[in-house]
C-alpha cells in the first residue's frame, strides 16, 4: 500500500492560502495574475494573500471612486489603466482607506495601515514598470505615510511572575472559567511559560508538534515566517512546564488528523491562533488593567528581558527571528524608560518641611 503523508501545520495552512488566493483572484482584473506569478518564487503564499486583499480594495475604491472605472466591472479594468491613473489617484485613495465604510460596517486604518497598504501597491506598480508592462508609475511618487513609533508594550518582571501564578491557581478567574482552568490548567502553564521563556511567534506555537520538542538538547523546532526552520532553545522552567504536560498529553485521545499537534484545545483538536490569543487575554486581564496584553506583548517583553541580560542586540534579533536587526531596537526603549524614571525625583519641586 502506498504510504500517504501527513502534512504538517504549516503545509496545511500554506494550502489554505492558496485557496484563498485563488478565490481573490476571480475578483480580480485578469492582468493581476501576471504579478502575483511573477512574486511567487520568493514570497509566501500568506504575503501574496496580503497583497491580493489589499490590492483588491484600490480596485473597489476605483470602482466606486472613478467615474471612468464606475463603467466597467473590476473584472474587467484593463492593464491601461495603472497608466491612465496619477499621483493625485492614489493620494485620494490613502485618504479615503482612513475611513470607509464595507458590509455596513466602519472600517479604518491608522498610519500604519496606510504604510502597507501604499506599500503593496508600490510593489504591484513596480512590477509591471520594471517589466515594461506599463509606461508610468505614480505609486512611486506617493511618499510613505509618516509613522509615529508607538510605545513598546511589554510586562514587567513582577507581572510577569504575577501572570504565572494566576495561570497556575486561576484565584482571579469566574466561576465558569474555574471548571475550564481545572481541565487546562496544565496545558496553559506549558503554554505561557513557554512564549513567555522563549519569545516565539503565537503561529510558532500552535504549529509545533510533539516531535519538535527535544529535550536532550532543550529545543523546539519551529518554522519562522518565510518558511524556514529554526531550532529555538529553552531553559529550565519551560522544560518543567512543558514535561508537565508532555505527561498530560500522553493520555489525551486526540482528533483525527490532530495526533501530531503538541497543544491541543479542549476539542482535542490542535489549538488555533485565535484561541491562545483568547487565552492570554484573558489571564492578562486579571494581572494588569492598564496595559492591552496580546502573545506579541509577550514576545516583546521576552526580547527585552534577554537583551537586558546580555547587552547583545545580534543575539536578540537572531533568538526573535528577524531578518534585520532594526526590527530589534525597539527593545532598546525598556532600558531607555527605566533609565527616564531615574529622573522622577532629581528634581525638588518643594523644600522637604
Amino acid at each position: 500500500m502506498p504510504v500517504i503523508k501527513k502534512e504538517n501545520y504549516h503545509d496545511e495552512q500554506n494550502k489554505q492560502n492558496i485557496v484563498k488566493l485563488r478565490a481573490v483572484l476571480d475578483t480580480l482584473p485578469s492582468f493581476c495574475k501576471t504579478f502575483f506569478r511573477g512574486i511567487e518564487e520568493y514570497t509566501s503564499a500568506r504575503t501574496r494573500l496580503a497583497y491580493a486583499y489589499d490590492i483588491r480594495l484600490f480596485f473597489e475604491f476605483l470602482h466606486e471612486q472613478n467615474s471612468i472605472c464606475a463603467k466597467m466591472e473590476i473584472k474587467d479594468f484593463p492593464l491601461s489603466i495603472l497608466d491612465n491613473l496619477t499621483r493625485m489617484d492614489i493620494e485620494e485613495y490613502l485618504e479615503y482607506i482612513t475611513l470607509y465604510q464595507k458590509d455596513g460596517r466602519d472600517i479604518t486604518n491608522d498610519e500604519r495601515g496606510r504604510a502597507r497598504k501604499l506599500a503593496s501597491l508600490r510593489s504591484f506598480y513596480n512590477y509591471f514598470y520594471e517589466n515594461e508592462y506599463i509606461e508610468k508609475n505614480p505609486a512611486a511618487l506617493v511618499p510613505l505615510p509618516k509613522r509615529h513609533e508607538k510605545e513598546i508594550i511589554r510586562l514587567e518582571p513582577d507581572e510577569v511572575a504575577i501572570l504565572l501564578d494566576q495561570v497556575e491557581d486561576g484565584t482571579k478567574l469566574t466561576k465558569k472559567e474555574l471548571e475550564y482552568h481545572k481541565k487546562t490548567k496544565v496545558r496553559d502553564v506549558a503554554l505561557l511559560t513557554l512564549l513567555l521563556g522563549t519569545g516565539i511567534r503565537v503561529s510558532e506555537c500552535v504549529g509545533l508538534d510533539i516531535s519538535d520538542v527535544n529535550f536532550d538538547v532543550g529545543g523546539i523546532k519551529i518554522r519562522r515566517k518565510g518558511g524556514y526552520e529554526a531550532v529555538v532553545y529553552f531553559g529550565e522552567e519551560v522544560e518543567k512546564a512543558l514535561l508537565d504536560y508532555m505527561e498530560q498529553r500522553e493520555h489525551i485521545i486526540p482528533a483525527q488528523g490532530h495526533e501530531n499537534a503538541l497543544f491541543l484545545s479542549l476539542q482535542n483538536r490542535r489549538m488555533a491562533v485565535r484561541s491562545v490569543e483568547n487565552l492570554v487575554k484573558k489571564y492578562a486581564s486579571r494581572v494588569t488593567s492598564l496595559k492591552k496584553i496580546t502573545p506579541h506583548k509577550l514576545r516583546s517583553t521576552y526580547g527585552t528581558s534577554l537583551y537586558q541580560s546580555t547587552n547583545d542586540i545580534y543575539l536578540v534579533a537572531d533568538v526573535l527571528g528577524h531578518k534585520d536587526v532594526n526590527t530589534t531596537r525597539k527593545h532598546y526603549a525598556a532600558q531607555e524608560d527605566a533609565r527616564r524614571r531615574t529622573a522622577a525625583n532629581k528634581v525638588q519641586l518643594r523644600e522637604k518641611r
